[in-house]
Formats: C-alpha cells, structure tokens, sequence
C-alpha cells in the first residue's frame, strides 16, 4: 500500500509535512532556487535531523513528475503498515473498549488520508482495510492525514471477511453503513467494543462486507445528493461514538 520512491513537491506540502511530523527520508533543494521560504524549508528539515540535498533544477523536475515544485521535493519514508496478527497484538494491550474503522473499497488516496485524519481526532485505535481495495498509504494520502498516517495503525489483511469474523470472536460489535437501513446512525449503541464500516462513496461496501455487519444504520440525507463523502461519513458516525463515550 506504500511506495517507498514516494515523494511530495513545493514549499507549502514540504513544510507542512515537516510540521506535522511526516517521516521524511530527505529533502532535496534545487541548486538555482534561492529565497526566504525556502531557507525556512531547509532550516526546519535540519533541526529535525532530516537530510538536505542540493541538487540540480532537472532531478526535481523528474521527482515531481511536471508538477510545480518551487525548487523543493521531500522523499516520504515509508509508513509501516500493520498485519492481522499485529492488530491482534495492538487489541490484547487496550484497558478500554477498542474503537476501530474498517474501510472497504476507498481507493482514492485522499479519501483515505482525510478519513485517518479523522480517525486520528475520534480517538480510533486502528483502520483496518483490504489488501486489494485500498489507496496507499503514500504522499497524497498523508499530506492530507496532516501526520495521523503516523499515529494511526493501518492494517492491511487479506480478506476483509475473515478478519471481520476474528473480530467479532473477540467480541467487537460491527456496525456499518448503509443507505438501504432503516435505522439512523445516531441510534446505535457505540459505548463497548465497536468497529464502524464504511465503504466508498456511490458504491458503498461490498454484500459480503455488509453482511458480515451485526448492525447497518442509515445516514439520512435530505437533499439532492445521494451519498456523503466516505471521510464525512466516517467523521459523522466516529463522533457519535466519541460523543456516547465521553
């Protein structure tokens, strides 16, 4: 899910990378590019210890592949990605009740970054998603994490089925969303051992996904659209859990 060749471009991504505690592998500066800002870029990487290139106009140019990097490029280490096993590990060690968000089907990196972002605030214990229906964790999706690809556990299992059946062996209760549900997502019980489910926008989660939830609640919508962004909708029914459990 990761591209260890991963890389972000241009002055604003690369600081706020830096900020946000993003691990960087380096940051490369174009020979010919001068000013205050990116003095500042280049200053932040050194005091925390990331390395700093200067390099000619033309490697960056093919780093970015045509896009505008202002004479600046970070390489993204890579996010160390979790597997079935190392959740398992992760839940023993919980002394309160898990809040986990499994993801079925979200491909685009920057749902993906928003929704851990989001999964970062509610407090959530781990994202869980399919090996082959799941962006990666790469530039694109941490960049719009803002450092949560770092805090939150991703873990990436075989078949999503099978761990939502070990899961519910150790007793965490399934919820998920749709929009064929009759109950609103504001009427389930989310104070004990919960995990929301949530798949991608228009298509949802998969039958065999959904069936595999002990719960489905709906999202009312009142408007013209159909569905939610599956990072609102995931901002929407992680906070009704932290709500129930504060």
């Amino acid at each position: 899910m990761s591209d260890p060749e991963d890389h972000l471009f241009g002055i604003h991504s690369v600081m706020a990378a830096l900020e946000a505690g993003t691990a960087l592998a380096e940051v490369r500066i174009a020979r010919d590019f001068h000013g205050k800002r990116l003095a500042r870029v280049e200053g932040e990487a050194r005091k925390r210890g990331i390395r700093v290139r200067h390099v000619p106009r033309e490697d960056l140019d093919r780093r970015a592949g045509g896009g505008r990097h202002q004479g600046v490029v970070g390489r993204v280490e890579p996010v160390a990605l979790w597997g079935e096993r190392d959740l398992h590990d992760h839940l023993e060690t919980l002394t309160e009740a898990p809040l986990l968000l499994l993801l079925d089907g979200v491909t685009d990196p920057r749902n993906l970054g928003a929704c851990l972002r989001t999964a970062d605030a509610a407090g959530v214990h781990a994202v869980v998603a399919p090996r082959d229906r799941c962006a990666p964790v790469n530039a694109t999706a941490r960049k719009v994490a803002t450092g949560a690809a770092e805090t939150v556990p991703v873990a990436v299992v075989p078949n999503l089925a099978r761990a939502m059946d070990a899961l519910k062996e150790r007793g965490i209760f399934l919820l998920g969303t749709s929009d064929r549900a009759a109950e609103p997502w504001y009427s389930a019980e989310c104070t004990g051992a919960i995990g929301w489910v949530l798949g991608a926008e228009g298509e949802g989660m998969r039958d065999l996904t959904a069936k595999k939830c002990d719960a489905l609640y709906a999202i009312p919508m009142a408007g013209q659209v159909t569905s939610l962004n599956v990072s609102v909708a995931t901002g929407i029914v992680l906070f009704e859990a932290v709500r129930q459990r504060d």
